[in-house]
């Protein structure tokens, strides 16, 4: 795989017309299919924490008053504490993603390999490559927040809002084609994460 902390944030993508398809799992009932279906509900709380920034970053873009209940997320009105704000979620988002990928590849890619006698193999290395393009996006949002909250200018506050939006796309893309491909393998060889 090339660097790609040297690839621009556009050509930072997934690649998704060379994800192999996960073999079926014929033993699979129902209940395990269920039970596969866990990680869809953790990418969930993923995707809604994630929502909350988009929401914040649309606010502060339009310029417009948070309303009650994101005013103790953004701090003030003021535009510069905006800034500041987006990029400390930015960053305490970013730092509980990593770790659920982390988490994946560590102890559930592995298993769902070794139990699947090597038939989930080409779909787990897709998925871990997968994991580095959003690590990269990830290190690229936290730099791009730590400069927001350095500088809170608007120049910063684009890229760091630019990066978000790649991200947030990204890990949409990535998060659909694990619970697709994974589903039946979890619940049968790991009965629940």
């Amino acid at each position: 795989m090339s660097d790609l902390s040297l690839q621009s944030l556009d050509d930072l993508n997934l690649d998704e017309a060379s994800r192999p398809k996960a073999p079926p799992v014929p033993e699979a009932t129902d209940t395990h299919r269920r039970q596969g279906k866990q990680l869809a509900f953790i990418h969930r709380h993923y995707l809604m924490e994630m929502a909350k920034i988009g929401a914040v970053l649309a606010r502060i873009e339009a310029g417009d008053t948070p309303p009650e209940d994101l005013r103790r997320i953004v701090l003030s009105l003021d535009m510069a504490e905006n800034f500041k704000a987006f990029g400390s979620l930015c960053g305490h988002e970013c730092q509980i993603l990593k770790m659920h990928h982390d988490i994946e590849s560590m102890q559930m890619f592995p298993r769902i390999a070794a139990a699947g006698g090597g038939k989930f193999m080409d779909v787990v290395a897709k998925l871990k490559a997968e994991h580095e393009v959003v690590h990269e996006l990830i290190i690229r949002l936290g730099d791009a927040a730590d400069a927001l909250q350095a500088d809170p200018v608007e120049a910063n506050f684009a890229k760091a809002a630019a990066t978000y939006r790649k991200l947030e796309e990204v890990v949409r893309s990535h998060f659909r084609y694990e619970e697709t491909e994974l589903a039946e393998a979890i619940g049968y060889y790991l009965g629940s994460i």
